[in-house]
Parts: structure tokens; sequence; C-alpha cells
């Protein structure tokens, strides 16, 4: 309920306490897009004064458990989530639907947070801390040129949340910016190709944004 149905725990076993499932990730309601992610995620709760703490792990990406603390708030929640690293298969993401399921995205992500705090009351968000995506050697089937490159997007919290895009290296270059305003992501990027790429390239410029001559304006919010 919480994910809109884009978040499936399949084939449980165990305890809410202590447990493992498959995790499926979908296009949400209605969706025929799926995802399994390889192996089992493995988590553990551990209640205490005020908290829970909770342990999660997966074989395939997170062998190093991620550690969370959740502590309830008046109509809310509030979450430290102790700094840690994981890799996840870039190609999961095509089960949560449009426009990924298009994209059809290959590749690894690397994630990794830093002093990370979260805290949902009444609907509102604010983050404190640092979350880092790497996305390495990412291709897709729209294009084939593989890869096309590798991208970084940071989230950094505070009075203001901020997100930036940018390319560590690769043909098809992305950069953007964008801040978080009630709850609400506003980005806006630009897409484009090295000279020598931009045909191979084309129709995935087409779709990932807005066409203004050589390169796509991307827009959220």
């Amino acid at each position: 309920q919480t994910t809109a149905g884009r978040l499936l725990l399949v084939a449980p076993r165990g305890t809410l306490w202590n447990g493992s499932a498959q995790l499926v990730l979908l296009g949400g309601a209605g969706s025929r897009d799926a995802a399994t992610l390889p192996g089992r995620v493995a988590w553990t709760l551990r209640p205490g004064w005020g908290q829970i703490v909770v342990t999660l792990a997966s074989s395939c990406c997170a062998p190093t458990p991620l550690v969370l603390q959740v502590q309830p708030r008046w109509g809310g929640v509030h979450l430290t989530v102790q700094d840690g690293h994981s890799e996840w298969p870039a190609s999961v993401l095509s089960g949560l639907g449009t426009p990924w399921n298009t994209l059809q995205p290959q590749g690894d992500l690397s994630l990794s947070t830093h002093a990370l705090e979260v805290e949902l009351v009444q609907g509102r968000l604010s983050l404190a801390g640092q979350v880092q995506l790497q996305a390495n050697a990412i291709s897709s089937r729209l294009s084939t040129l593989q890869p096309m490159g590798s991208y970084r997007l940071t989230v950094q919290g505070g009075t203001s949340t901020t997100l930036q895009l940018e390319t560590i290296a690769g043909s098809l270059q992305l950069s953007g910016s964008g801040r978080w305003i009630d709850s609400r992501l506003h980005f806006e990027g630009t897409a484009s190709a090295a000279p020598e790429y931009q045909e191979a390239l084309a129709n995935l410029l087409n779709i990932i944004g807005r066409r203004d001559g050589a390169r796509s304006i991307i827009q959220v919010g």
C-alpha cells in the first residue's frame, strides 16, 4: 500500500521479526511490467526504546547488511540510515513501468548513503544527509551503443533538498539539477550526444525529453 503497488515481497519465509522474501518491482496497479531481484532479501526487526532497528541483507546486492532505525512520530515516522553501500542491477528498473519499460536499461547501480535521515510527518517529507546513486556502463535497447555512459545522481538534504545529475563518462551526456518543493520534485536537465554518435542516440533522445535541436530538454514537476 505504501508503494502504491510498485513493490511486493513474494514467497515470504519466517516471521515479521526475522524472515526473507523475493523482492519484485512493478509498474503499479494493473501494470504488466514486473522485475524480480536475483536471490532473496532477508530482514530482522528489533524493537527498542522508542524505535525499531531494521536490518536488510541481499546475497546479490547488499552482502553487508543495511541498518535502519525507525522512530514513530506523531502523524509520521523518522528514519535514520546507517552509512552503507550496495550494488543493484539496472535491469530491475524495467519493472517500474513507464519510461523504464521502454528504455530497458542494462548496467550496474551503486547506491551509497552518508548521514542520511528521512522524516515523513503529515505527508511532508524532509531529508538530511546525502544519497548518491552511480549508474555504471549503462545501455538501452533503444541504442546500439553499449555502453552509452556512466552517470552520478546526488541527493543532498538540508533546509532545501537538492538533486544533481552529472555525466562521469560516455557518448550520451546527461546533466541537470532540481529541488524538492512541498515534497514535489522540480527538475530541469539536458541530454545530448557526442557529434559522432548523434544518429545512434537519436531514438533515445526523442523519448527521454523534448527535442531542442541536437539536445533534449528534461523537465519534471
